[in-house]
């Protein structure tokens, strides 16, 4: 199987059998991760199924380069975080199968890119460098071609009419925003555009109180007139995206799991409607490493849907999906 053929996964066994023939491949040659299977006293011989498969915690991407291979990274990803804190970095030494995840992602859920106008409300990370997620937005507004694709930094007057003109239209339009910046433009402006797509990628960073999800879907819901926000579950130290229709109910792509471990057990999973640590499978990290034990607090419904509940005490707050209920 080649790495592109992780988008063809169509069925539980075939991810199986990729997700265990990506655990060896890493095992072999991630140092990072190698290293601390080593420590676990895994033998990596033994893995027969993905539930016993270790997961690498997150924080290793603040403190070491977590790479499978020996090329050079085409582009380094990092996080954003307050003043003080330490950043993730991920070097990415294949950024094709980055662009092929999102841009078949986007598809499976939401149909052609080509068919919408995108509009960006994404000020905080506009304003750095090194965003996987300016990277994907970029690429989906170059390949939307629509002429008023584009981003609206404090542009609230100017999104406004751009909003009301492509309601006018009956253009096919995602609005794409950080929640602080989306809070800020409902508490000026009312708009009744229904079919308008509302993804909020999460993050107060700082600027406002965090707020429950239903609460703050609330207020996002009158202030655009829609029926539901979508969200997007991603950072920086995955190259795959789950999203949310709504609720707060996520789904993943073909080629990315999410299963739920034991807060007080880390090496322990738990059956679906208990809530525990999210640990995420990520095929496209085939270049680095593909199980993160994340610090974000959810559960698994039975249809392998699954929510994001909050985060670990102490857990840095990251500018992606961070809403506590």
């Amino acid at each position: 199987m080649t790495n592109t053929d992780i988008f063809t996964i169509n069925n539980a066994q075939s991810f199986q059998d990729q997700a265990l023939a990506t655990f060896k491949l890493q095992a072999a040659n991630c140092q990072v991760y190698r290293e601390y299977i080593h420590h676990l006293k895994i033998d990596v011989n033994q893995v027969s199924a993905i539930e016993q498969i270790p997961f690498l915690p997150i924080g290793f991407f603040k403190t070491h380069q977590i790479v499978s291979n020996q090329h050079p990274a085409e582009v380094i990803f990092s996080s954003s975080g307050t003043t003080g804190m330490s950043h993730s970095s991920h070097h990415v030494t294949d950024v094709a199968l980055y662009e092929q995840s999102y841009l078949l992602a986007f598809n499976h859920f939401y149909g052609k890119v080509s068919d919408y106008c995108f509009l960006a409300l994404l000020p905080s990370y506009q304003q750095r460098s090194g965003s996987s997620l300016i990277y994907m937005v970029n690429d989906l507004i170059e390949k939307s071609g629509h002429p008023q694709s584009g981003y609206f930094l404090d542009n609230h007057h100017d999104l406004l009419q751009t909003l009301t003109d492509l309601k006018t239209r009956n253009q096919p339009t995602v609005l794409i925003g950080v929640t602080y910046a989306l809070l800020d433009f409902v508490e000026k402006f009312d708009l009744n555009f229904p079919e308008l797509i509302v993804m909020e990628t999460g993050g107060m960073k700082g600027r406002r109180k965090e707020m429950v999800r239903e609460e703050l879907h609330q207020q996002l819901t009158e202030g655009f007139g829609v029926p539901a926000i979508h969200s997007e579950y991603g950072m920086t130290e995955l190259l795959s995206q789950a999203y949310s229709l709504g609720g707060g109910i996520f789904q993943c792509p073909g080629w990315m799991k999410v299963l739920i471990r034991d807060t007080n057990d880390p090496l322990t999973l738990i059956p679906e409607g208990k809530t525990g640590g999210i640990n995420v499978i990520d095929l496209a990290n085939i270049n680095s490493c593909s199980f993160i034990a994340t610090q974000d607090l959810g559960k698994i419904n039975a249809d392998q849907s699954f929510e994001v509940l909050g985060r670990f005490d102490n857990a840095d707050i990251r500018g992606c999906n961070l809403l506590v209920q």
